[in-house]
């Protein structure tokens, strides 16, 4: 997948292509089927299949203080958005500038002057321009007025009623429920970071961790994670048991992600890991002491093999998932 990041430059080659538009947070099962839609539309039409994506996400420059809520970094999204067979990928930067441009200008200066359009697939709720003063009837207007066509799909159906969104994902991994969240995703939804060096507690009681923490992605719900963690982005995915939170027991560093590695051994210092949950355990707490928790641990590490034995497997994708 061609990546453009200077919009003015995009080649010949890469306009006029059918584009699925959206944050994409999270690449979940709502955007594969505007992807898939737009892959289609471009096979018949002879053009290229690509997405239109936004960085930062908008709600960074408008609630600049927000707690952390992106469900993916953006080399992240972009791994997960070559895994869906699209030719290219427009990052159109978010600024200021962008966010006062009125709904017709954002169609004729980005879509048809910048890009070329032939096409365009978006969700039946899209809004675009100013103040989100443009929707979906007047993109088909401007649609026919500049020669591209505008196809809608309504929203993915959610296991429980409800729709696929990245909202409701968020919500789900707040609420320490990382399983029906990777039904949203169709895959476990994974963490990364570079491990860093800390007070080494674990080791004296046995149980090792890989810490990191996770920066302006998204904090899930505090607790005890079933998971599996991959190294440097290659080779297998080894079971771990993963604690999120503060550690009331031993010395509260700020919210940190630590992983045991159940059956694995070696220096992961300063190494890239990749963590995907893939159920919950149990939220965190404080133990009286050392000996209680080191109790506990072996009580979750052999929960977590229980888990993990029988969770239902889920895709992945560049390594990402």
């Amino acid at each position: 997948m061609r990546i453009w990041r200077d919009l003015a430059a995009i080649p010949a080659a890469d306009r006029g292509a059918a584009i699925a538009i959206g944050n994409m947070d999270g690449v979940h099962l709502g955007h594969r089927a505007l992807i898939d839609r737009a892959r289609a539309i471009a096979a018949e039409r002879g053009c290229p299949a690509a997405a239109l994506t936004f960085e930062p996400h908008p709600r960074l420059l408008f609630q600049p203080d927000a707690a952390p809520f992106l469900l993916y970094g953006p080399e992240e999204k972009l791994a997960l958005l070559a895994a869906t067979g699209l030719d290219a990928t427009y990052v159109q930067s978010f600024d200021r500038a962008l966010s006062l441009l009125p709904a017709a200008e954002f169609v004729s200066e980005i879509l048809v002057r910048k890009f070329g359009v032939s096409h365009v697939v978006v969700g039946e709720d899209f809004h675009f321009g100013h103040k989100r003063g443009g929707d979906v009837a007047l993109l088909r207007e401007l649609g026919g007025r500049h020669g591209f066509g505008v196809t809608t799909l309504a929203p993915v159906p959610a296991p429980d009623g409800g729709v696929c969104s990245s909202s409701r994902i968020r919500a789900l991994l707040a609420e320490g429920k990382p399983a029906e969240a990777a039904a949203l995703l169709d895959r476990y939804w994974t963490l990364q970071g570079v491990v860093e060096r800390g007070d080494q507690i674990g080791r004296t009681i046995g149980y090792p961790t890989a810490n990191f923490r996770l920066g302006k992605v998204l904090h899930p719900a505090r607790g005890i994670y079933a998971v599996e963690a991959q190294i440097d982005g290659h080779g297998p995915w080894h079971a771990g048991a993963a604690n999120f939170g503060i550690r009331p027991t031993v010395a509260d560093r700020g919210d940190l992600m630590e992983v045991h590695l159940l059956d694995f051994t070696g220096d992961l210092y300063g190494r890239r890991i990749s963590v995907r949950l893939v159920d919950y355990v149990r939220p965190e707490k404080k133990f009286d002491g050392l000996d209680a928790l080191q109790a506990q641990i072996a009580l979750d590490c052999r929960v977590v093999r229980e888990m993990l034995a029988a969770a239902r497997p889920r895709g992945s994708a560049a390594g990402a998932s």
